[in-house]
């Protein structure tokens, strides 16, 4: 590692203490950069930078070919749909994300908010802690989760840790949708596997989200998807907004198409009360909304923090940055990059 390189660290909201501790303690001049920044001062900062931490911040080609001493983009986090691969390769910029952190984490936070929204946690909390009491009437009617169906779309590691406890823990019946997964390994996992999205959202009674974001993935759900689920049903979504055409979700809502929504992800983060495309959600009750921050336990970010360390140890060092995703657009990488098999 050569004397003071400099490091970028987008999204500094994003509290990495020990990340950024242990960055500046090898010698690295640390530039944090918020949320939002100016795409012509991000460009700047990076324009001498020899190594760049991103977490949901867009890196665009300009970005990234004003960029010429940078040895690398470490993705602190999975999805990389906000990083212009194209030109990362072009420029033969290695890319790396963490995919491993946080799988069990965002599964359980997944499955916490399933669990609020069969129960209708949120607007009998609000009850009680508003009038004092709520007597037992037709308004606060839960679900049974046992012998309930759960439909999967995704069943990639966090999916599978979805299903494990929908089926194992709470006797569910787990049904999924993806094209990459086969049949086999979906059972193995004790999912039954749908090759048609729509068929298999007809006979659910939770849908939950855990696919990567993709050209393919992109409005995957949309009305006509939405409009092919029980009227009982609720949608979960802690992948990524634009994988659902949120206006098509918010109509389905408003409209009582479907029975409830559980999102933790949007197109357009932050989330506002006002001036947002999804601002009306907020007024609904069979609504639970979280600020993107189902991965966020002390373990996870401990996690993510030591192994963004590991791969920024190796870009600086000028060796190949190990890449653990089976993502196909990292997996096409071939400058400074090193696979695990």
């Amino acid at each position: 590692m050569k004397a003071h390189p400099k490091v970028v660290r987008t999204d500094c909201e994003l509290e990495c203490p020990r990340l950024d501790a242990a960055l500046c303690a090898r010698g690295a001049d640390l530039v944090l950069l918020p949320d939002g920044v100016d795409p012509a001062r991000l460009t700047n900062e990076i324009r001498d930078a020899d190594l760049l931490l991103m977490c949901y911040t867009p890196i665009t080609a300009q970005a990234i070919c004003a960029a010429r001493k940078l040895k690398g983009i470490v993705k602190y986090g999975v999805g990389i749909d906000a990083i212009d691969m194209e030109a990362a390769r072009a420029w033969r910029v290695p890319v790396v994300n963490i995919p491993e952190y946080a799988e069990q984490t965002v599964a359980e936070g997944a499955f916490a908010i399933l669990l609020a929204l069969a129960k209708k946690l949120m607007p009998i909390e609000h009850a009680v802690h508003d009038q004092g009491w709520a007597w037992p009437t037709s308004r606060w009617l839960g679900y049974d989760l046992a012998g309930s169906t759960l439909g999967l779309v995704g069943v990639g590691r966090i999916g599978r840790s979805m299903a494990r406890m929908a089926g194992a823990g709470f006797r569910m019946r787990v049904l999924g949708y993806d094209p990459n997964v086969s049949a086999a390994s979906m059972q193995g996992a004790g999912v039954g596997k749908h090759a048609d999205l729509r068929e298999m959202l007809s006979r659910c009674d939770f849908v939950s989200v855990h696919c990567v974001l993709n050209d393919a993935t992109r409005h995957l759900i949309g009305a006509t998807e939405l409009a092919c689920m029980k009227s009982t049903a609720s949608f979960i979504n802690v992948a990524r907004g634009a994988i659902v055409d949120e206006s098509a979700l918010l109509h389905a809502l408003r409209e009582k198409q479907i029975a409830g929504a559980g999102l933790d992800v949007y197109s357009q983060e932050p989330l506002t009360k006002s001036g947002h495309p999804l601002s009306e959600l907020y007024t609904m009750e069979n609504v639970i909304l979280m600020p993107h921050l189902t991965f966020y336990t002390v373990e996870a970010m401990r996690r993510l923090e030591d192994e963004t360390l590991e791969r920024c140890d190796e870009l600086l060092a000028g060796k190949r940055v190990l890449v653990k995703s089976r993502d196909p657009r990292l997996r096409a990488q071939q400058h400074g990059v090193i696979f695990p098999d």
